[in-house]
């Protein structure tokens, strides 16, 4: 009974692994509800968003929006100008389309389904790039933040987000994950890096990087 139980347990933990990567039908809601409801996210995601000092004009994109919290707080300081966001969740498209109503109606923000590997058009350069515990689901990162790089203006900022959910994750494994994304962001150009910690448990990592001149090779 012990190991049955145990082994039902262990394929629950994959089942919400799976969804919070991809978040699908009834499971799939449930899990961005809970994106949405969590104190940690919510304060996570807001705390982000101060770091990238967004500006009225701005032109914001968010990679992954999940329940769009973050999508709503940009909103609210981009009073001006326009958020982006693309999720390849349905599911997450339909719930952040719905969080944010208002701002889509006003053309102020603009959710598509697709994934950062099969970007859609941005028109004007962008201001600024968010992503919150994504990064590491994507192929090859460092050609996707060589095509960021492409998208955003000379200066322009970028925000990658990890807070590890792995077991047993803790400071040290929130550090390993801030340098990977450090190393990432490097590769792809990106200059000059700095990182802020967020003492949740575990705790968040943000690593911030601007867009120098020139275009990435």
């Amino acid at each position: 009974m012990q190991t049955a139980g145990k082994s039902l347990k262990q394929r629950a933990i994959r089942t919400l692994v799976r969804q919070a990567h991809h978040p699908r039908g009834v499971v799939g809601r449930a899990v961005g509800w809970m994106f949405a409801h969590r104190p940690s996210n919510r304060q996570r995601n807001l705390w982000v968003v101060s770091l990238l000092d967004v500006q009225p004009t701005d032109r914001v994109l968010e990679i992954g929006f999940g329940p769009g919290v973050a999508i709503a707080e940009l909103a609210a300081r981009a009073t001006r100008g326009h958020v982006f966001g693309i999720d390849h969740s349905q599911v997450m498209v339909r719930q952040a389309a719905r969080r944010n109503a208002a701002a889509v109606r006003a053309r102020r923000v603009h959710l598509t389904h697709a994934s950062v590997e099969r970007l859609p058009g941005f028109g004007d350069p962008l201001d600024a790039i968010l992503a919150v515990n994504s990064v590491g689901f994507w192929p090859d990162p460092v050609e996707r933040l060589r095509e960021l790089r492409r998208l955003l203006r000379p200066a322009g900022r970028i925000a990658l987000v990890s807070q590890p959910r792995c077991p047993g994750a803790a400071r040290d494994t929130t550090a390993r994950a801030a340098q990977e994304l450090q190393d990432l962001l490097t590769e792809a150009g990106f200059a000059p890096l700095r990182v802020e910690i967020l003492e949740l448990d575990p705790p968040v990592a943000c690593v911030l990087a601007r867009n120098p001149s020139g275009t990435p090779s």
